[in-house]
């Protein structure tokens, strides 16, 4: 057996509670996993940010009136290996 497999049947031996802490831990064991943390502090902080709402007007304003000039996102743009 693996060491991964090993890791793997030990967290689904864990207590419900045991398994909610770990993953508070997570981010700190596993940087990797912190991103989506990041993220959602970011999407709920309320204060305003003048130069990224003027920044995204002019992007859309841009859309309306050129949408072909914008590059097109294909799903291996968000390929993290590369």
């Amino acid at each position: 057996m693996s060491t991964a497999q090993e890791i793997e049947d030990a967290i689904r031996s864990l207590s419900p509670s045991e398994r909610a802490k770990l993953l508070q831990h997570l981010p700190h064991i596993l940087p990797e996993f912190a991103g989506d943390q990041e993220w959602d502090r970011i999407i709920v902080d309320e204060r305003r940010r003048p130069a990224l709402s003027q920044l995204l007007d002019r992007y859309e304003a841009g859309l309306e009136t050129d949408a072909a000039s914008f590059p097109k996102v294909a799903e291996g743009d968000f390929d993290q290996s590369a």
